[in-house]
């Protein structure tokens, strides 16, 4: 196996052969997906359930600790922490640390990276968005609430802090380089993405482990959405519940998950000889400075956020657009509003895989940019379901029913926050010298 500097040396070289030349910014590889969610685990997985729409969302059974809190919920698949979660350590850890390592470790493999083998320690960072450990908070609180005192961990701060799902990846993975959280709410997994790609265009790292894991699904959380009224309900069958973009949507539905990306400079990532995905070409950035929780309704922030992603290719050159598309009545027209400023005349096909796995927070945009790239690399472009009666409001290229066939060459996912955080991350086809493909099995 290569040696961490015998890679960085190879990657200097094929730097120093392209020096002079004016191109665009390097090139930022997608190299491993680890991904949890309600629909599945893993990219061929998940990618199959968005394109044959099977979706996540269930009525939480009796024994969920938000059954009767919320109708309707993305509730993971059972899965085993195995190690991670063993002994006195594991048993501190908030939810969202124990999503965020397992996920690590399966991008991690995905990549065929080892830290200090094909990538050196101090080269490697870390970016993990996400609200923090709030269900560790609230079982301190109701515990205090209980017993006093004497019942307050004093593990608390390191089950409740936004930074310990990164720190805990790099502690469990000996990685040295740059590490940090993002707290940009519903934004925080994809604004992940776009700090990964200045990191390494930069120089300050060859490969981010970046994403977000969040774990919302408990009572406190999960009533202050209801109590705004800002969830489905009312839905007899909860799979059709989620429903973007469409006449009937009255409102999101709460998920839980976990996505890490590897992305990695393309000459770190073809020195080695590893296969890309798609890379991530551009993003945008921005604010609406508008309001705490709405959007702006005539679109022009989110519009400007995908002006920046796209600065260096044509509108007509992307294809699709994997929209932040929440079911809700007035971020969905926002957001439609915003496409169309975006693109003018040249519209792309869109779609929102939402309905299938509901909103799960900052890991929403992580999950989503995997879908464009893998759209990207099949040429498949998986639909928004239960998208029966389009809102004459959201005048779109829907991609309806069942999944189209694009030979895509750009893609661009959206994110977009309370606060009015803006995010847009632009994907073309992998520029390493070969391209991960899912076979037509794991398509199926």
């Amino acid at each position: 196996m290569s040696t961490p500097d015998a890679v960085a040396g190879a990657a200097s070289d094929a730097a120093d052969h392209a020096a002079g030349a004016e191109t665009a910014p390097a090139g930022v590889t997608i190299t491993g997906i680890g991904m949890l969610t309600p629909v599945g685990r893993g990219p061929a997985e998940v990618f199959a359930s968005l394109l044959q729409g099977r979706s996540g969302i269930v009525a939480p059974p009796e024994d969920h600790p938000i059954a009767g809190s919320i109708e309707l919920a993305g509730i993971l698949p059972e899965f085993d922490a195995g190690a991670i979660a063993a002994g006195p350590d594991g048993k501190v850890m908030d939810r969202t640390v124990v999503l965020a390592q397992l996920v690590a470790e399966e991008a991690l493999a995905d990549a065929g990276l080892s830290v200090g083998e094909n990538v050196a320690a101090e080269r490697i960072g870390v970016i993990v968005g996400g609200v923090g450990g709030m269900a560790t908070l609230e079982r301190q609180v109701l515990a205090r609430a209980e017993r006093g005192k004497v019942a307050v961990s004093p593990y608390l701060l390191t089950g409740i802090l936004p930074n310990m799902p990164a720190a805990r990846v790099a502690i469990r993975f000996g990685m040295r380089g740059y590490t940090s959280a993002v707290g940009t709410a519903c934004a925080s997994g994809a604004q992940a993405i776009a700090d990964a790609v200045r990191l390494i265009r930069a120089g300050e790292a060859d490969v981010v482990l970046c994403g977000a894991s969040e774990a919302p699904l408990f009572p406190t959380f999960a009533e202050t959405f209801a109590n705004a009224r800002a969830l489905a309900r009312g839905w007899d069958d909860p799979t059709e519940a989620s429903r973007p973009f469409d006449l009937r949507r009255n409102g999101f539905v709460l998920s839980e998950g976990a996505a890490l990306l590897v992305l990695e400079s393309t000459a770190h990532a073809a020195a080695r000889g590893a296969s890309g995905y798609a890379d991530v070409a551009g993003y945008g950035v921005n604010s609406d400075a508008h309001h705490p929780t709405a959007p702006r309704p005539d679109g022009t922030g989110a519009a400007a956020c995908m002006r920046m992603a796209m600065k260096n290719v044509r509108p007509e050159q992307v294809g699709y657009v994997n929209a932040h598309g929440t079911s809700t009545k007035l971020g969905d027209v926002a957001e439609s509003v915003a496409i169309g400023l975006a693109f003018g005349n040249h519209l792309p096909a869109v779609s929102s895989t939402k309905a299938l796995t509901g909103h799960m927070l900052g890991t929403s945009g992580v999950v989503e940019a995997a879908a464009a790239a893998l759209a990207i690399n099949t040429g498949l472009a998986p639909p928004t379901y239960h998208l029966d009666d389009p809102d004459p409001a959201c005048p779109l290229d829907h991609i309806r029913k069942e999944p189209r066939a694009i030979p895509l060459e750009y893609a661009v996912s959206n994110s977009f926050g309370f606060g009015g955080q803006n995010v847009s991350l632009l994907l073309g086809k992998a520029s390493t010298p070969k391209q991960r493909q899912l076979s037509s099995e794991e398509k199926a």
